[in-house]
């Protein structure tokens, strides 16, 4: 895993490209490197920051250049051994055994349709000095990053936003990303929080020729793939485990040390029980909570099932406690997330990443995308659940909901889990299914987000609404369960799940590999139909029946935690003097883009335990903390309030 940049016609692209290359340092500390290239009208700067996994020896080294072609790749391919076979047999003989130099020969021998056959996670620029075309690379599923300007015939890349922001002039943020952001506690993949600045999509390419002119294409759609599945004899219990268990020794080759995450969940204990089968004695890392935490608001009991999953099959367990300085922690963790992301989680996986790699570990297992796949979440039950109560007489369900939205979800020392579940299930449970899916794990509804946002960006909050109805209508799937995994797959997993991973574990200077977000592994979950993976009131009920040729029932059957943090203790706690400041007295307040009424009175529904908020206030003090930071260097300003002042 590394970090790359570059720049490609672009005025003072040396000094920027070595910018951007020391701005993710973080993401290889290993060594670093530079290519440069003259055109008929400008340069090619390509620039890498390594960090050593497969082929330690300088024959790994980057940007790799050989025949003509030159390489600044960040990833693994798993599949590179059988690569390598190839392209041996076809005469290709190579000088050292890493995979980048796996990709660039079959780069060189297909080109563009070498892309179908990898299998792994990247994100690459291959420069040919003979046609002088640079194409840029993201790989299937979005597990890597690639963002990019492009600017009067010129290009600029990175592994990371905050390297682009920090180098390339003239970016301001996008005020239509923040909406989303607001709405989802994420910026969907679609989007990106600088206005001229891209996110390159998850299986496509760009290429970008001397005259400035480029041409895009895509090799992989989930679409395609989610329709294929369910067109195709389903896949049986052995066929998955099979599946599942080849991934996972996949993403075990490393030359170098390899740990997993393990909650005592299904996802991950799984993963831990194969890498052991394949690595006896691997290491593990888990996580517990402060004692004070844990009693305001009951945490999953991972400690337990993780000891018993590490005992089980002879894994060394890594307990971390997660006791940060939140304060502290906050501001640093807003700076390496590049975008505003308002899931806490974030700050464990950097926390067990920091531990893992002091104890030497540069790479872990992690079980990401197995509930988007196979249906594990609670949202992906309720809605399930919702199609039935939607069928309840009309009264019935207005007195259970009145009922409902009376009592508390807190008291002045203890959260009430399921008070919160009852009335964010009754909140969606009416509507149609879109828009109920929407409702299940979003934070507003189109009225609670514009009373929040200044009244010019009305129109914003109804595209950005309209953007997800496209999304999860973009399919002939007529599987309830496979449409809500498939836009999952395609939204909630590349914009959230697989970003905070990437960037949070990077900062570490860890690499995090997911065997579930493998390509085999998504063909097999959509050839599932929707009533196998739930059964009942039970979620990911195939991915269960796998796991149970490997996993202790005990295990297997456990209700699902959650990997998340004691958020209310922090907000009532630790971050309340922020809090009130944000609301009062904040920049996105001053500068109109919030409305600090509507900012008060989720500060106070919250205060006062009748609604849960805290995931509400959470993203809006490190939405906060990131405009600062974007303000400070000069990139602030919210384009529809410019000229007027903040709402009240």
């Amino acid at each position: 895993m590394c970090g790359i940049a570059g720049t490609y016609r672009w005025p003072g692209g040396a000094g920027i490209t070595a910018a951007m290359t020391a701005a993710v340092a973080h993401r290889g500390p290993d060594g670093a490197g530079h290519y440069r290239h003259a055109l008929t009208d400008g340069e090619v700067h390509l620039g890498h920051r390594r960090l050593s996994i497969v082929d330690l020896s300088p024959t790994g080294a980057q940007p790799m250049a050989a025949g003509g072609l030159v390489i600044t790749y960040n990833g693994e391919l798993y599949n590179a051994p059988e690569l390598r076979r190839a392209l041996t047999a076809a005469g290709v003989r190579f000088r050292g055994t890493s995979d980048t130099e796996v990709l660039l020969e079959a780069w060189r021998r297909w080109g563009l349709s070498c892309l179908p056959r990898l299998r792994g996670m990247f994100a690459f620029a291959i420069f040919d000095e003979r046609t002088g075309d640079l194409v840029l690379v993201r790989d299937q599923l979005g597990i890597k990053p690639l963002f990019l300007v492009r600017r009067g015939g010129g290009l600029a890349f990175a592994s990371e936003l905050k390297a682009l922001a920090g180098a390339v002039d003239g970016l301001a943020v996008d005020e239509a990303a923040l909406v989303a952001s607001l709405l989802y506690y994420w910026v969907p993949d679609s989007r990106c929080a600088y206005r001229g600045a891209e996110k390159l999509q998850p299986g496509t390419w760009l290429r970008i020729h001397p005259d400035g002119s480029t041409d895009r294409g895509r090799y992989f759609s989930l679409r395609d793939v989610a329709e294929e599945g369910a067109a195709a004899p389903p896949v049986s219990t052995e066929e998955l485990a099979a599946i599942v268990a080849d991934s996972t020794a996949k993403h075990l080759i490393a030359d170098v040390p390899v740990a997993t995450f393990l909650s005592g969940g299904l996802d991950s204990s799984y993963l831990t029980a194969l890498a052991a089968r394949e690595r006896p004695g691997i290491c593990a890392y888990t996580i517990g909570f402060r004692t004070e935490d844990a009693r305001f608001e009951a945490m999953p009991d991972d400690l337990r099932y993780a000891r018993i999953v590490a005992e089980r099959f002879g894994v060394r367990l890594r307990e971390i406690e997660i006791a940060p300085d939140v304060l502290d922690l906050l501001p640093r963790m807003t700076h390496h997330l590049d975008e505003p992301i308002g899931d806490p989680a974030a700050i464990n996986s950097y926390l067990i990443c920091t531990a893992a790699r002091a104890a030497g570990v540069k790479v872990l297992l992690s079980g990401m995308g197995a509930d988007e796949l196979f249906a594990g979440y609670r949202k992906h039950l309720a809605n399930r659940i919702g199609v039935g109560y939607r069928k309840v007489p009309g009264p019935v369900r207005h007195a259970v909901a009145a009922a409902v939205d009376r009592m508390p979800v807190a008291s002045a020392s203890r959260g009430y889990r399921s008070v919160r579940f009852a009335k964010r299930f009754l909140s969606f449970a009416d509507l149609p299914e879109e828009e109920a899916f929407r409702r299940s794990y979003t934070l507003y509804d189109r009225q609670e987000l514009r009373a929040l946002v200044h009244p010019d960006l009305a129109g914003t909050v109804d595209e950005v609404l309209g953007e997800h109805a496209a999304v999860y209508a973009d399919s002939a799937l007529d599987d309830h369960v496979n449409r809500m995994c498939l836009t999952d797959a395609r939204m909630f997993l590349p914009g959230l799940n697989l970003t905070y991973t990437d960037r949070s574990t990077m900062a570490a200077s860890t690499e995090v590999r997911v065997p579930f977000v493998d390509v085999e592994v998504v063909k097999a979950a959509f050839r599932i139909p929707g009533h196998r993976k739930i059964v009942g009131r039970s979620g990911k009920a195939a991915l269960r029946q796998a796991a149970l040729q490997v996993l202790p029932p005990e295990i297997v059957h456990r209700p699902k935690g959650l990997f998340s943090a004691p958020l209310r203790a922090w907000m009532s706690r630790d971050l309340a003097p922020l809090v009130r400041e944000v609301v009062e007295d904040g920049l996105l307040v001053s500068c109109g883009l919030l409305r600090r009424d509507a900012l008060r009175r989720l500060a106070a529904e919250d205060a006062a335990g009748q609604q849960d908020r805290s995931k509400h206030l959470w993203h809006i003090v490190t939405l906060e903390q990131w405009y600062r930071a974007a303000a400070a260097t000069g990139a602030g300003g919210i384009r529809a309030v410019r000229a007027g002042s903040a709402v009240q």
